[in-house]
């Protein structure tokens, strides 16, 4: 069975995020609810979300702000919800690296189909990227299950990734044993020009060693190399 996206519904009233969150688990989806943009933040960092719903005014945090500190660390796409139909506001979300914007108030049916319509430009998006089609790689004793988007033990143990997570691990797979730099891994795993110094790589390399390694802190699988480059140093199959 596929791996449930993960959600993550950020906004200020309980009113709005509560209702939200509870239709979209009635629709099949995994969700995280937040009220500030810390909460946010904490959830982005330690959790592999899918896709972010952000209020654009959360009390005295700014959802702008929010979008910005996201894009620092990550990928994942964002949806915007607004009080104003201002054509400025959703520009400035929209440059800011938004992927929608939904004006207050709206059909909960309206914000589902606008989140599938993205999740399903994502992946479009990670499939033009030139992925090996090979739907179960293995490397290093592990078995990458492309279809479900899960990680697979020599035992048989499943563990859940996220869509970030399973991009950047075709990469490596698609190109063992050759030290590839930030710049590089974000170009062949989201298909733009991106800042070699952007962190989300490292926060993704991250997840990923404490998935499979003995010893996160001393690698052996994927490696660190000096100059800012990692490596898959195991055969792939």
């Amino acid at each position: 069975m596929p791996t449930s996206k993960h959600i993550l519904v950020v906004d200020d009233e309980e009113g709005i995020r509560e209702p939200i969150g509870v239709y979209l688990e009635s629709q099949g989806f995994r969700v995280s609810l937040a009220s500030n943009a810390s909460d946010a933040m904490a959830c982005i960092n330690g959790e592999d979300c899918d896709l972010a719903v952000l209020d654009v005014m959360l009390g005295k945090d700014d959802g702008f702000t929010l979008c910005r500190d996201i894009r620092k660390v990550s990928e994942v796409p964002v949806i915007f919800l607004s009080g104003r139909s201002e054509d400025t506001e959703r520009i400035i979300g929209l440059e800011l690296g938004a992927d929608d914007y939904v004006v207050k108030p709206f059909n909960p049916r309206e914000l589902l189909a606008r989140i599938r319509s993205v999740l399903r430009r994502a992946t479009a998006r990670d499939d033009s990227t030139g992925m090996k089609p090979a739907s179960q790689p293995t490397f290093g004793g592990w078995t990458l299950d492309v279809a479900n988007q899960e990680l697979v033990s020599g035992e048989g143990v499943a563990q859940s990734l996220s869509t970030g997570e399973a991009r950047l691990l075709q990469v490596f797979i698609n190109h063992p044993n050759i030290v590839l730099t930030r710049d590089q891994l974000l170009k062949l795993s989201k298909g733009r020009e991106a800042n070699a110094f952007d962190r989300s790589i490292d926060n993704y390399v991250s997840r990923i060693r404490k998935k499979i390694e003995d010893d996160p802190s001393k690698p052996r699988i994927l490696k660190t190399y000096w100059g800012g480059g990692y490596a898959l140093t195991c055969e792939t199959d």
